[in-house]
Protein backbone atom coordinates (compact mmCIF):
# COMPACT_ATOMS: atom_id res chain seq x y z
CA UNK A 1 0.00 0.00 0.00
CA UNK A 2 1.43 3.73 -1.17
CA UNK A 3 1.49 6.18 1.37
CA UNK A 4 -0.71 8.30 -1.15
CA UNK A 5 -3.42 5.77 -0.67
CA UNK A 6 -3.34 6.20 3.14
CA UNK A 7 -3.07 10.14 3.45
CA UNK A 8 -5.60 11.74 1.50
CA UNK A 9 -4.51 15.37 2.27
CA UNK A 10 -1.20 16.72 3.69
CA UNK A 11 -1.58 20.00 5.47
CA UNK A 12 0.60 22.05 7.22
CA UNK A 13 -0.19 23.35 10.29
CA UNK A 14 -0.48 27.34 10.16
CA UNK A 15 -1.46 29.64 13.06
CA UNK A 16 -4.05 32.74 12.43
CA UNK A 17 -1.30 35.34 11.96
CA UNK A 18 0.86 33.12 9.65
CA UNK A 19 -2.52 32.56 7.51
CA UNK A 20 -3.17 36.30 7.61
CA UNK A 21 0.44 37.25 6.67
CA UNK A 22 0.23 34.21 4.21
CA UNK A 23 -2.45 35.22 2.13
CA UNK A 24 -1.26 38.92 1.31
CA UNK A 25 1.74 37.71 -0.84
CA UNK A 26 0.28 37.27 -3.90
CA UNK A 27 3.31 38.67 -5.47
CA UNK A 28 6.60 39.09 -4.40
CA UNK A 29 7.29 41.77 -1.51
CA UNK A 30 10.20 43.26 0.05
CA UNK A 31 11.10 41.52 3.01
CA UNK A 32 12.34 44.88 4.64
CA UNK A 33 8.86 46.01 4.17
CA UNK A 34 7.27 44.20 6.75
CA UNK A 35 7.15 44.84 9.98
CA UNK A 36 9.67 43.31 12.74
CA UNK A 37 6.94 41.01 13.96
CA UNK A 38 5.57 40.38 10.86
CA UNK A 39 9.49 39.40 9.50
CA UNK A 40 9.68 36.71 12.56
CA UNK A 41 6.38 34.91 11.44
CA UNK A 42 7.51 35.23 7.58
CA UNK A 43 10.83 33.05 9.04
CA UNK A 44 9.04 30.52 10.47
CA UNK A 45 6.31 30.49 7.02
CA UNK A 46 10.00 29.75 5.42
CA UNK A 47 11.16 26.96 7.97
CA UNK A 48 8.02 25.15 7.26
CA UNK A 49 8.59 25.71 3.41
CA UNK A 50 5.39 27.76 2.72
CA UNK A 51 7.32 30.68 1.55
CA UNK A 52 10.78 31.35 -0.56
CA UNK A 53 13.25 33.68 0.01
CA UNK A 54 14.77 35.51 -2.88
CA UNK A 55 17.70 37.72 -3.77
CA UNK A 56 17.71 39.81 -6.30
CA UNK A 57 20.26 43.07 -6.86
CA UNK A 58 20.68 43.10 -2.98
CA UNK A 59 17.38 42.74 -1.86
CA UNK A 60 15.13 40.04 -0.22
CA UNK A 61 12.31 39.30 -1.43
CA UNK A 62 9.55 36.57 -0.07
CA UNK A 63 7.20 34.83 -2.52
CA UNK A 64 4.83 31.93 -1.90
CA UNK A 65 5.50 28.87 -2.75
CA UNK A 66 3.30 27.15 -5.02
Amino acid sequence: MKLNELVKTFEIWMSNEEKALYETLDKPVPFTSFTEREQVILKTLHHKSLISKITHDGYTFVVKNV
